[in-house]
């Protein structure tokens, strides 16, 4: 708990306590399921904290509401961390892996998380009538592909948060709207982690 809140005060959070006590709890579900289902490549609950908690809650600044939609969400990252710290703001995690949206069904049960819905379904396949405000994902497809995939499903003026490590230089030639690129400090990690921000402008 101590490494939590020493990150949440380097990332400028102020999270309840009862919040922070429920991170700590899907960090510990997520060890607990990753040795017999394999959901992250990161085991020890140390490592998953700062790699994947501060990673997702880095991103906090740059979400708007009401609707997010975290598209290949995985065991949960950035969503869960995200919804935890925004609970006044709804959250779509989507993946199609049925395995992973199992066990995400189990950490919004027992931590009793009202603002989650998880969707098992390919990004080409899921509908959303009123349009996301933000789509984020820590893709590792090319920047252009998650544009393609996820375009029809964002608002007005919503906006595409794309999470990487290096700086994404190197996609972003044929990117025909706005778009923003900003390195983000994660707390305890001494590696690059980027942002792009891609905002569409729908008639």
């Amino acid at each position: 708990m101590h490494l939590l809140q020493s990150g949440l005060d380097a990332l400028n959070l102020k999270l309840p306590k009862a919040t922070q006590e429920d991170i700590i709890k899907y960090v510990n579900l997520l060890t607990k399921w990753n040795k017999v289902h394999n959901l992250t490549a990161i085991c020890d609950p140390k490592a998953i904290l700062i790699r994947h908690i501060f990673d997702s809650l880095a991103i906090v600044p740059f979400i708007k509401g009401p609707d997010i939609l975290d598209f290949g969400t995985g065991a949960g990252l950035p969503g869960i961390p995200l919804a935890l710290a925004l609970p006044d703001w709804n959250f779509v995690l989507l993946d199609s892996s049925n395995k992973k949206t199992t066990f995400l069904n189990h950490v919004v049960f027992s931590l009793n998380i009202k603002n989650i819905k998880v969707v098992t379904k390919r990004i080409e396949e899921f509908r959303f009538d009123r349009g996301f405000a933000t789509i984020v994902t820590r893709a590792t497809m090319k920047t252009s592909m998650v544009l393609d995939k996820t375009a029809h499903l964002c608002a007005k003026f919503g906006q595409i948060l794309i999470m990487k490590g290096k700086s994404p230089q190197n996609e972003l030639n044929g990117i025909t709207k706005f778009f923003e690129v900003h390195r983000i400090e994660v707390p305890y990690l001494n590696e690059e982690r980027h942002i792009l921000r891609v905002v569409l402008r729908k008639r």
